[in-house]
């Protein structure tokens, strides 16, 4: 069993507890009680926050725990602009913002968007994200290499991500450098063993067990590299797979942990969670359609694939295609503005010539 899934599995009972608990500020599409990965500020320290993987990535189609990224679409189509799209922001801004979009993804200026645009437009957003990343990789990886050498060590790190935990920094360093037991937690452990699996994945060869600034980068973000990506699918797969034959049935891609569901609300969002993950896995993930995914399969997680961005603009498209014309009008994707931005647009055809 992977640790993370041994954390996750202990801590299970808590996490549903606390799940039911805000259950009532929560909508209806919101992942089920057994997620553990979330776009959301966790309350650790800032210092943690930038040299810990996060468990959400930008513009990649699942988390790193293997549940799907339900906020992809918006990434992917908004870059950089999402934060401009909040739920309480003002409808005829968010309107007009959304009409300048169309515009530019309208890259030949026919007043309709074609697969191939949203593809050009989605490879624009995703390497936004990726921008993005890079910039803020920069600031981790001078929080790990206080010296600047341009290289880290893995107890380098160790010593920062302790330090990050509560441990007292020197006292850390000097245990490390006599080799003397540290006294850790069992999750504590089981978290910094985990680290350094990915670490020395991260460490391209020849390996030298040190780290720099783009190695550091495929440590956190390993949509950055294709070797972590499939590191990453690994993970995955070991994580969901129930039989360990190194492939994904339905079944084990849609499992849910076993827990009593309270009430018909949560009883509806593991419904339609399910629901939405048995589509991914029978439209979009089995491509050969044959009921299993295998690792290859998987890599369709690649942000950076232009294949798989032009299979997902066709699926972004036929989402609001309403006239069946395999291209998208203005009226369409103001209709449809929720599922583009995560924001609703009241009143979305009114005056769109006009508008436009």
């Amino acid at each position: 069993m992977a640790v993370w899934r041994k954390l996750w599995c202990r801590n299970l009972l808590a996490v549903c507890l606390l799940f039911y608990v805000l259950l009532h500020t929560m909508d209806v599409h919101a992942r089920p009680a057994n997620m553990s990965a979330s776009k959301d500020k966790s309350p650790a320290g800032k210092d943690e926050n930038e040299i810990l993987p996060p468990d959400h990535l930008n513009g990649v189609k699942m988390e790193r725990d293997g549940h799907l990224n339900k906020d992809f679409h918006q990434e992917v189509f908004l870059g950089k602009e999402m934060e401009e799209f909040e739920e309480d922001s003002e409808p005829r801004r968010n309107r007009k913002k959304l009409i300048e979009i169309f515009t530019k993804v309208d890259f030949n200026k026919d007043r309709s968007v074609s697969a191939k645009e949203m593809q050009r437009w989605i490879m624009e957003k995703t390497e936004e994200h990726f921008q993005e990343a890079m910039k803020e990789n920069k600031n981790s990886f001078r929080a790990v290499d206080p010296d600047g050498d341009g290289h880290v060590t893995w107890d380098e790190y160790r010593v920062k991500f302790l330090a990050s935990k509560g441990f007292d920094e020197k006292e850390v360093a000097e245990k490390i450098k006599n080799n003397e037991d540290l006294k850790l937690d069992e999750e504590t452990q089981e978290v910094l063993e985990s680290l350094k699996d990915r670490w020395f994945q991260a460490d391209n060869p020849p390996a030298d067990q040190l780290l720099d600034e783009q190695e550091f980068l495929s440590f956190l973000h390993p949509e950055h590299s294709r070797g972590m990506l499939k590191y990453m699918v690994k993970e995955i797969v070991r994580d969901l797979d129930q039989d360990g034959d190194k492939k994904l049935t339905l079944s084990e891609f849609i499992s849910l942990p076993v827990g009593t569901v309270e009430n018909q609300q949560a009883q509806d969002i593991d419904d339609d969670w399910v629901r939405e993950r048995k589509k991914e896995f029978e439209e979009v993930i089995d491509s050969d359609r044959d009921g299993i995914v295998t690792m290859e399969e998987l890599e369709y997680m690649d942000p950076m694939n232009e294949h798989n961005a032009l299979n997902e603009a066709k699926q972004m498209i036929a989402v609001a295609d309403e006239n069946q014309n395999h291209n998208l009008e203005l009226d369409e994707i103001l209709k449809y503005s929720e599922y583009f931005t995560g924001s609703k647009l009241m009143d979305y055809a009114r005056n769109v010539h006009e508008e436009f």
